[in-house]
């Protein structure tokens, strides 16, 4: 294969020829050109993987790191002099505080048990968003009436975030996530309110602590029996929230979108139920946006990858949707099979720095997936799926609207 170097550089992200479909260039790159040079928005140029055994490797390989994204010659993602999500101060903090040691106090709120605990809730908020689009009438958006409203329920209550504040901590999302609009003095600007507003929340949990995430970390203590600092809580708040709804919202959606786009998807759920779980893993995998922009690892080390050799210094984009469309990896890679198992997928990362939120993005879907499979089994797109719209230039790649009609 060729070195990255030797190649000709391409425009990232790709662009897709539709909404629900993958980049053409995806399956040519990884037979031809599995290593490939890419540009950001910044400018500055990277590596993009697109094979599976790759992207798995770069994702669990101490080699590459994202603690290294920090350095000075590591690539910028966001246009323009913006700062950017993988270099701001939420992320240093994180990094300041250990990997290892943040994973284990948080984690252990993300259990299966809590999580099942947390699925009634979650029905019945989901029931309680649906009357309300039913109110409405049709068509309605299922973005804001359901997609985003119910990730913003689910991790609010988790974190004790009073829900009068969730059209806040929205536009930081978007700022924080967005790779072309906004100045580096803008996102400095809105890290810092941002900040200020978790500090001030985290005071009052002080105060009058609450059976929520936040006021568990701040009574716990790691094996040595250190509490997690201020700037870690703070940063751990920010992260949660930002996290725990944009990229379910765009899980949420993208969902519904793919199994209505093919109706005979939606009737075999509606006439087997028991592939719920099954069908939710595999949208995760099938879905071209799932993973958006694809998770960034600098290269301590010169790597031999299968498709070719990866230089010190060199920052990687490992686009795991393309990877979960790997044609050496998975049988009919570009075909939905709801019923499929195993299946491996890595839309939630792999290694040390897998998605830790995930057993609650797979509850809430299941729990989105199986309300609207029983309240509106009629549902449809009100709109061809070819005229549905992505929302461009954020890090995850989430729909505009999805119009929806019973």
């Amino acid at each position: 294969m060729t070195d990255v170097q030797d190649t000709e550089s391409l425009s990232y992200p790709l662009a897709p020829p539709a909404a629900l479909e993958p980049p053409e260039q995806w399956a040519q790159l990884r037979q031809q050109c599995p290593v490939a040079r890419v540009t950001l928005p910044s400018g500055d140029e990277a590596a993009l993987l697109t094979r599976y055994a790759d992207v798995k490797k770069a994702l669990s390989d101490p080699r590459l790191s994202r603690e290294g994204l920090a350095s000075p010659d590591a690539a910028r993602v966001a246009a323009g002099d913006s700062e950017g999500i993988f270099s701001s101060p939420m992320a240093k903090a994180l990094n300041d505080e250990g990997h290892e040691r943040w994973r284990r106090m948080v984690g252990k709120w993300f259990t299966a048990k809590r999580m099942k605990a947390l699925r009634p809730a979650m029905e019945a908020m989901a029931g309680q968003l649906i009357d309300e689009m039913q109110e409405h009438g049709r068509p309605a958006d299922l973005v804001t009436q359901l997609a985003f409203p119910l990730p913003v329920f689910v991790i609010c209550t988790m974190l004790g975030v009073p829900q009068s504040d969730r059209d806040r901590f929205k536009g930081w999302s978007d700022m924080f996530l967005n790779t072309t609009r906004y100045t580096r003095a803008e996102t400095e600007a809105a890290h810092g309110e941002f900040a200020a507003y978790m500090s001030g929340l985290i005071a009052g949990k002080r105060a009058q602590p609450g059976d929520d995430l936040l006021s568990l970390l701040m009574a716990g203590a790691d094996a040595e029996g250190e509490p997690m600092s201020e700037a870690g809580l703070v940063a751990t708040g920010q992260a949660l929230l930002l996290a725990g709804h944009e990229t379910t919202a765009g899980f949420l959606t993208m969902m519904v979108a793919h199994l209505l786009s093919d109706r005979r998807r939606w009737e075999r759920l509606l006439a087997d139920r028991s592939l719920i779980r099954l069908a939710v893993e595999e949208v995760l995998r099938f879905d071209p946006n799932g993973s958006g922009f694809g998770m960034l690892r600098y290269v301590h080390e010169d790597t031999e990858l299968s498709g070719g050799s990866v230089p010190a210094g060199t920052t990687v984009v490992c686009s795991m949707a393309a990877a979960n469309r790997d044609e050496s990896a998975w049988e009919g890679a570009d075909a939905m099979d709801l019923g499929r198992t195993p299946n491996p997928h890595l839309t939630f990362g792999a290694g040390a720095h897998s998605c830790l939120g995930q057993p609650l993005a797979r509850t809430e879907l299941q729990a989105v997936l199986t309300v609207l499979l029983r309240r509106l089994p009629t549902l449809d797109l009100g709109v061809a799926p070819g005229d549905l719209r992505r929302q461009e230039g954020l890090l995850t790649t989430p729909l505009r609207e999805l119009p929806v009609i019973w």
